[in-house]
């Protein structure tokens, strides 16, 4: 079992790796969001030399009201396929949480959060927008698209604040890129894949069937969701922290009528925020990535310091080697509620799972998680193999590991 030791609470860029005394440690160069741990590394890091790609604005946004939380235009990577791939289209959503107040949207547009004007004008695409055969086996030749997440809305908002400059604009964002998206060839896919991490990776389950009918009926279309499966769960205090914040984010950016209407129609908006309610409808075959013990719900929807005012649980958030088992009992509930809430969903031939006992978030574009010598398996199959294996119809994938500690191939996020 491997576990990340990072030096903070969350990071962005994983720099260097090096194994010290049973862990892989490495030197961050910003803290900030946990869903963006997006890179990853190889037993051979000095070999190591991912693909690069430009930032792309999406030029015609602004005049369809489409901008980030500032008024930018939004944006894109685009890398091109060719060969067999060349009709085939990977879109990958960003994730990087939600703002849910003013005050947190005004910080947040001050950043590549919110505002392309702070965007990296190149990426690294790893893992599954890889463009290498032996990183990435199934998708490296598609065309990969990673769509640039600036409104803080999981791509579901609708509104804004005159007084505080703020545009909730996620929905539009959606529908602007897919548009432009359409025009560069998108519209003449024979394959296509919709993925995303974290709140990108809810954002493909609320938009997911809406995608699929952007193409016509010979188009194979199916949809990924990476460590976006966010329970509606009692924190540690009894508390609903996690329904809190999705309520907020809810009502400030007018998400209320841009979520599934076979959802809407019978709970309340909020409600409809939440995978578990809404992935039994879907029309679209859907597969899910998720750790059992998803560590950014771990940290901020079930132990957030707001719900445990004593610290009883800050050293376990930190680092699950230090959970006491009344702790990691509450953990297992946690899972048991995971595994509950996909039972009917994992029913339908057509869904998947990969459901590994690891305590990690975001598994498909770090290249250490998504296949590599030493990647988390279950039944010896990594991430890529069982999401190639569902998307070309090559077996039926249905994977739960067993509980934690029995997995040994799990990367795991440990916090200094």
């Amino acid at each position: 079992m491997r576990n990340l030791v990072l030096l903070g609470f969350v990071v962005t860029r994983l720099i260097l790796g090096t194994e010290a005394n049973g862990y892989l440690e490495f030197n961050v160069t910003e803290l900030d969001h946990i869903e963006e741990l997006e890179y990853g590394f190889s037993k051979s890091i000095s070999s190591f030399n991912p693909l690069i790609v430009g930032l792309t604005l999406i030029r015609g946004a602004g005049a369809k009201g489409a901008v980030c939380l500032d008024g930018t235009l939004p944006g894109y990577h685009l890398h091109r396929g060719h060969g067999s791939g060349a009709n085939s289209w990977l879109i990958q959503l960003e994730g990087g949480g939600w703002c849910d107040n003013i005050r947190n949207c005004v910080y947040r547009k001050k950043s590549r959060r919110g505002s392309s004007n702070y965007m990296e004008k190149q990426i690294q695409f790893t893992g599954i927008l890889s463009n290498k055969a032996q990183e990435n086996p199934d998708f490296f030749n598609w065309n990969r698209v990673k769509l640039r997440y600036c409104d803080g809305g999981s791509f579901s908002g609708d509104s804004q604040n005159k007084a505080a400059g703020l545009q909730f604009r996620g929905e539009r964002i959606w529908r602007a890129a897919m548009d432009d998206l359409k025009v560069k060839g998108m519209q003449n896919a024979k394959q296509a894949l919709l993925s995303g991490c974290s709140a990108g990776g809810l954002a493909v389950i609320i938009r997911c069937d809406e995608f699929s009918n952007l193409f016509s009926t010979t188009t194979k279309v199916k949809c990924l969701s990476d460590a976006g499966f966010f329970l509606d769960a009692l924190d540690v205090s009894g508390g609903h922290t996690i329904r809190n914040l999705y309520n907020g984010v809810v009502e400030l950016q007018g998400v209320r009528n841009n979520l599934p209407h076979m959802c809407t129609d019978h709970l309340n908006p909020t409600s409809c925020f939440f995978p578990q309610n809404l992935i039994t409808e879907m029309k679209t075959p859907l597969f899910i990535v998720n750790a059992a013990y998803d560590i950014w719900q771990i940290q901020s929807s079930l132990a957030p310091p707001s719900a445990d005012p004593s610290g009883y649980w800050h050293e376990c958030r930190l680092n699950h080697g230090r959970c006491t088992p009344a702790q990691l009992l509450f953990l297992q509930g946690f899972r048991d509620q995971m595994l509950r809430a996909v039972s009917g969903f994992s029913n339908a031939r057509k869904n998947g799972l990969f459901i590994n006992s690891c305590f990690a978030h975001c598994q498909t574009e770090r290249q250490d998680t998504w296949f590599a010598d030493n990647s988390p398996v279950i039944n010896k199959k990594a991430v890529a193999i069982a999401v190639g294996d569902w998307y070309f119809d090559r077996a039926e994938v249905k994977l739960i590991d067993c509980p934690y500690p029995c997995d040994r191939s799990c990367h795991n996020l440990v916090f200094r």
